[in-house]
This record gives C-alpha cells, structure tokens and sequence, in this order.
C-alpha cells in the first residue's frame, strides 16, 4: 500500500448499491490484497512494490478447475510507473504455491490509473482504475479478467478513510456463460495515525455479483482485516495484516504482507 496524500476532488455517483444483491462468489483476489488510497507515482517516477499472502484456513475442494486456497500461498511483484502527475501504469508478475504443486507461474496482469477531478479545497481525492488480469485456470476463475476500480479517499486529521466500490467480470471463461457476467467486489479501509511512522487500520473486503437472482448469505464473501503499516524512512512502507472471513465461500483465515519501495525516476 502507499502512504495517502489527498487531493481534492468531486466525488463519484455511487449507483451502484442500488442493482446488487448477492450471489454465490469465491474469495476476494488474494495476489494484491490491498485498498487502494490517493497517492499516484509522480510524472516519470517508478515503484516497485511486492505483495505476498497465504491462506492457513481456506477453500478444501476443486471448483472446477480452480485449486483450493488452504495452504496456498500469492505472490505478486509490481512495477508502477508514474506517466504524468495524474496518470498512472503498472505490470504485475503472479506466483503461487500449493500443496502437491509447489512454487509456480500464475499469470500476470497490467492496470492504468487516472486521477479524475483535483478542486481546490475539496477534501476528498477521486480516481479510477482499470486492469486486466491473465490467470492460469488454477489460479483464477477467468482466463482473462477485467477489473473497473473507482476509488475515494479522505484524511481527517489522523483517520484516512479509503473506499473501492470495484466491479470486474469474465473476458474469457465461465463468468462469460452467467446471466450478468458482473462480480461487485468492494473495499474499504480506516486507518489511525498514532505516530509519524505507525498505522493500525481495520479493511474490509467482499464479493457478490450484480443484476443476479440472490443465493444464502453463506455463499457471500465478507473479510476483515485489522492490520499496520510501518513507514520506513521518507517513501519506504510496509503493510501487515491478519484476515477473518465469516463465510465457508472464502478464506478464513488469511496473512498478508505488502511492501512499496521506489526504484528511481
């Protein structure tokens, strides 16, 4: 994760709680588990961020051809380049680990991130980013995933609130057969500032599905992570978390781990 500056701007409609209702849905993507905040690489800078996690309580059985999650480990390695101010890309290579199989390739992926709107004396920060995943079939429910992230931040004080109403659906495999197609995966996180290098946070992550007939609340996803960041130094951060899902749909019970660190301009 990175260390929040906001910027003003006008705030996103949000329509979009008003056609969900649930569906059944696995577990939120663990490779990058993180809500994402306000701050954008500056214009020619790079970073290099690093993203790891393992699910110690998870999924115990095949869903068609995606693996179980218990005792699977994510990596995810991440390159981001700042193209101006206020535009961003970034490239990810995906590893994974699990029992019978080892350390293997999972896939890759690429996100464009643009902030939206800077007002003046507006306190909250708005942007919107779109990434597109390629996955192996035991790694992901598609082939070939898309992702839409708009994302809001505020600080107050010492509290920053950040929010991820994200939606992503099939480009290429089974999502593609389903009557919408959609999946609503949303974010948030509030973070306190105790001192100048140390967070604590709680985040949360869900998913369902949009346009769709609704199923038991069981087959929902709802996870909750209290965690912390440690910064080190001026631009190196380190963010820690333990995971509590309340339904059998996901993980149970996850850790995750993330570091962001420039790399030079």
């Amino acid at each position: 994760m990175r260390v929040s500056r906001i910027r003003p701007a006008v705030a996103l409609g949000c329509a979009l709680a008003a056609i969900l209702t649930p569906t059944s849905a696995a577990a939120q993507d663990p490779f990058a588990i993180e809500v994402y905040g306000s701050e954008m690489e500056a214009s020619g800078s790079w970073d290099l961020g690093a993203h790891f996690s393992y699910a110690a309580v998870g999924t115990i059985a095949y869903d068609g051809s995606l693996a179980p999650t218990e005792h699977q480990g994510r990596f995810a390695l991440e390159l981001t380049r700042g193209v101006t101010d206020s535009w961003e890309v970034a490239g990810y290579v995906l590893t994974g680990s699990r029992p019978g199989a080892g350390v293997e390739y999972a896939g890759w992926r690429l996100r464009s991130r643009v902030r939206l709107l800077e007002v003046p004396r507006s306190a909250v920060d708005v942007s919107v980013g779109v990434e597109l995943g390629f996955y192996r079939a035991a790694y992901g429910e598609n082939a070939i995933a898309l992702e839409i992230r708009p994302i809001l931040a505020r600080r107050i004080g010492r509290v920053e609130v950040r929010l991820n109403p994200a939606v992503e659906r099939g480009v290429k495999g089974r999502d593609t057969t389903t009557a919408s197609g959609w999946e609503f995966e949303p974010s948030a996180r509030v973070a306190v500032a105790v001192s100048q290098r140390i967070d604590l946070s709680v985040e949360y992550y869900g998913k369902t599905a949009l346009l769709d007939s609704a199923v038991p609340s069981g087959e929902e996803v709802h996870q909750f992570f209290p965690g912390l960041d440690l910064k080190v130094g001026e631009d190196i951060a380190l963010n820690l978390g333990v995971g509590f899902g309340t339904t059998s749909a996901g993980n149970r019970l996850v850790f995750k781990s993330g570091l962001d660190l420039p790399v030079g301009n």
